[in-house]
């Protein structure tokens, strides 16, 4: 199903909830996304796959939406090595941003014991609290 109407607009009845909630770029970018791979390849699963690991070049999630990330690029192991990577992947947290960077997102979200965690830890605990928003905001 097009996530874009005529205009290239995404359609919002279409997108998932965290884009519902998320900017008009972060919503572009999956739209189209979605739309080119879906148009290529036939299949609605592999649409979605590219299209999220397209937002996650330019976003990242936060909470439950997505929001633009400083620099550009991949997102996590998966995101690096495209098609067939057997690399993980942090559900949209950026797992290559810095420490610090990961310690603000956490510090947003109050994750408690955020101040001793690795950054391995941050990714996770971000990731857990992430998707607990998420459905409560479903």
């Amino acid at each position: 199903m097009p996530k874009t109407n005529k205009s290239g607009q995404p359609k919002q009845d279409e997108l998932p909830s965290t884009l519902q909630r998320s900017d008009a770029k972060a919503q572009r970018t999956y739209a189209k996304a979605h739309d080119s791979a879906a148009e290529e390849y036939g299949d609605e699963e592999r649409a979605n796959r590219v299209a999220y690991s397209a937002l996650k070049h330019t976003h990242e999630k936060v909470g439950d939406h997505w929001e633009p990330k400083d620099e550009k690029g991949p997102s996590d192991e998966k995101a690096e090595g495209g098609r067939g990577s057997s690399g993980e992947t942090a559900g949209g947290v950026d797992a290559n941003a810095s420490k610090e960077h990961l310690y603000e997102v956490a510090q947003r979200l109050d994750i408690s014991g955020r101040s001793s965690m690795s950054k391995d830890e941050l990714v996770s605990a971000i990731e857990k609290e992430n998707d607990k928003r998420t459905r409560k905001s479903r």
